[in-house]
């Protein structure tokens, strides 16, 4: 835009000013003033999320006398990289990091195929007390399995299938300490979250119209390869966000793990361990007991969530365009 152009716009947007009586001006300031708000509004929100992890970032880098150091506050004086293989062998973390990955892959895949299919039967088919079956898969989001962690310790504990295993054997079997329940709870569709998918997976299959399925019969396609042909390429983002979501909640939980893999070496477990390792770890080292501060207590806790939160952080970054899709595309359609 040449000199003379501006100069004129300008000049043209004073005379519609003048003659709208200062309209213009008020509304322009107007605008500005909601953006300037709308802007620190969302930078005091980003502010508060990101925070907590810029301040562990900042002292999993410092010295234990930086931490006791009233100057240092958020640059560490003496960088350091060994919080970060101190917390590494207080871990275990490459024994612990297979180990959740795998566990965790393989129970993300089981959860969402399975919620995949009985999403879509909720959204697309009629069948006998399906309200009621609903219901149920609202109580299973709703309760938490703190309520029936009892029932699910003796049921694993003498896990028996209609007496017939005790029939047979003379007694029941232990599953507790192996990954079996997991995989029987989410095959089962009681696993970890395993509600929330399916409301989220048949939320999004009722938005996409009944068309292309009847066009689908039509043509001869029969209810499976309609569904794997035409519906399952559709739900694609629903199904990644659910992955990310299953994934991450797996990676990180700690109740299940607790309850059925106490003897398996898992991030959220070594995390949870991290600060009684750590005085175990000074004592053999010194030969003597001694109280470890709250200071670098939580240094080293700090340090630990970091180097936990770093794959799903890189998990996250080649899946968010799917992520960020299926927010977009699933709505609350009742």
């Amino acid at each position: 835009m040449s000199k003379k152009t501006k100069v004129k716009t300008f000049d043209n947007f004073w005379e519609r000013n003048r003659k709208s009586g200062g309209y213009l001006v008020k509304k322009r300031v107007m605008e500005y003033a909601v953006s300037f708000i709308r802007f620190i509004l969302l930078f005091g929100m980003c502010f508060m999320i990101l925070q907590p992890i810029l301040n562990k970032i900042s002292v999993s880098f410092m010295t234990e006398q930086d931490l006791y150091n009233p100057i240092v506050i958020s640059i560490p004086e003496h960088f350091t990289t060994d919080n970060y293989k101190l917390a590494a062998e207080l871990m275990n973390y490459k024994k612990a990091i297979v180990n959740s990955f795998i566990i965790s892959l393989t129970i993300a895949v089981l959860q969402i195929t399975v919620c995949t299919l009985v999403g879509y039967g909720f959204a697309r088919f009629e069948f006998p007390l399906k309200k009621f079956w609903f219901l149920c898969v609202i109580l299973v989001i709703l309760i938490p399995p703190q309520t029936i962690s009892s029932s699910l310790h003796l049921h694993f504990r003498f896990f028996d299938i209609l007496g017939l295993i005790k029939l047979i054997t003379g007694d029941t079997i232990n599953l507790r300490g192996s990954v079996i329940p997991y995989y029987l709870l989410s095959a089962g569709c009681m696993g970890l979250k395993n509600g929330l998918y399916i409301y989220m997976i048949r939320q999004f299959f009722r938005n996409i119209p009944s068309d292309m399925e009847e066009a689908a019969y039509v043509d001869g396609c029969g209810t499976l390869k309609t569904f794997f042909t035409i519906m399952l390429p559709e739900a694609k983002p629903i199904i990644t966000s659910c992955f990310l979501f299953a994934f991450v909640w797996q990676w990180t939980d700690g109740f299940y793990s607790r309850m059925f893999l106490s003897g398996t070496t898992l991030v959220s477990t070594s995390l949870s361990r991290i600060v009684d390792s750590l005085g175990a770890y000074i004592q053999r080292i010194t030969g003597v007991k001694t109280t470890i501060s709250i200071a670098y207590s939580n240094c080293i806790l700090a340090t630990g969530t970091l180097m936990i939160i770093l794959p799903l952080i890189i998990l996250y970054l080649f899946a968010q365009r799917q992520f960020v899709e299926s927010i977009s595309s699933t709505g609350i359609k009742m």
